[in-house]
């Protein structure tokens, strides 16, 4: 038999009947959080349900070539059956690597920094450069992405992003980001054309639901209101909406300037600190959670998790899991699947092998 079932699907339904039932309830609609957050629960359930039926089908078909093949070898059937396990291969791999996604956070939408390294204008425009990679990712991936806070270079590029990236398995997708990326090019920068080396680090958390409660005293907040600095009407310009919280224990900083209000700038960025602060904990009493943590603080000129080379010859390599490319351009057009795949095989492997 080929496919001994990826999903527990009597667990699933089970769960979808519940979530179902709590719908229509008469008074489902009078708390609007939970109730977007069963209908967003309910909606990746049936999508786990319907890629469970077609993993099915796909495999009662092959196994009925096989049956008959051994029964009675046609070539034109072996070539039919060829053509039609070719047909499916993709959606196949795609479930295989959903199968790998099995952490706590794996299917929650994320939060992703974006903090330029030493060297001005340089760094800050590399900066730039892998905000619109994850951005055309995010989008090829049919992913929501929004840019909660943007601090534009002096001159060209970005200080640092913070983006919040929606859609089922977000986390575990782009938790495979999370590191130094270096990049190696001819600086458009520099007057003798020399070739220059930037840094710029990614962190990826996942946004955390609301009903999860975390202790949070408000005399540990540090909460600063400025003029944002981005783009988003006339209102940008003219009042202090933006909002930076610092949490003084733990020193995390998070800031939001893309709502329309300083009101809804804040409780964007008490979420933002509510996940990052969970995440910490969480940590913190479970050694499996460390290994998050340990990966940004890492984190170091030098420790680059992936290298992208323009110059002298072009080539990208992830120095985790040694898969590379030697096209560069699809690449920094969101093309990052061949790297999040073959880290999270990686990954796993390295989980059995401890």
């Amino acid at each position: 038999m080929i496919y001994g079932g990826f999903f527990d699907k009597e667990k699933l339904v089970k769960e979808l009947d519940l979530l179902e039932k709590q719908m229509h309830e008469a008074d489902f609609w009078n708390n609007q959080n939970h109730a977007k957050k069963v209908s967003k629960e309910v909606a990746r359930l049936k999508n786990e349900i319907d890629k469970d039926k077609k993993l099915s089908e796909i495999t009662d078909e092959l196994n009925t070539f096989i049956m008959i093949l051994q029964e009675d070898w046609n070539d034109e059937l072996f070539a039919e059956a060829t053509e039609y396990l070719n047909n499916h291969n993709d959606f196949v791999d795609k479930i295989e690597i959903q199968f790998l996604l099995n952490g706590k956070y794996d299917h929650n939408d994320a939060i992703l920094t974006i903090h330029p390294g030493a060297g001005g204008t340089e760094s800050q425009d590399w900066a730039e450069m892998l905000l619109r990679m994850f951005s055309r990712w995010a989008e090829r991936s049919g992913y929501g992405f929004k840019i909660i806070d943007l601090q534009p270079g002096d001159e060209a590029g970005i200080k640092s992003a913070t983006i919040e990236v929606t859609g089922d398995y977000a986390y575990g997708y782009l938790k495979c980001e999370a590191g130094v990326h270096r990049l190696v090019r001819i600086s458009p920068f520099n007057a003798q054309g020399k070739r220059q080396t930037s840094f710029t680090s990614i962190y990826v958390y996942p946004m955390i639901d609301d009903d999860i409660e975390v202790e949070i005293n408000q005399s540990d907040l540090k909460i600063d209101t400025y003029r944002a600095s981005g783009a988003g009407g006339q209102h940008v310009n003219t009042t202090d909406s933006a909002v930076r919280i610092t949490h003084i224990p733990t020193n995390i900083i998070v800031q939001c300037q893309n709502e329309r209000s300083q009101i809804q700038n804040r409780e964007k960025a008490m979420q933002m600190l509510k996940s990052r602060l969970y995440q910490l904990y969480e940590q913190e009493r479970e050694k499996e959670r460390q290994k998050t943590e340990s990966a940004k603080t890492e984190i170091g000129w030098g420790n680059q998790i992936r290298s992208y080379v323009f110059a002298p010859y072009q080539m990208v390599k992830d120095h985790r899991t040694n898969y590379e490319t030697g096209n560069t351009a699809p690449v920094m057009d969101g093309d990052l699947d061949g790297f999040i795949n073959a880290f999270l095989k990686w990954s796993a492997h390295n989980n059995l092998n401890k």
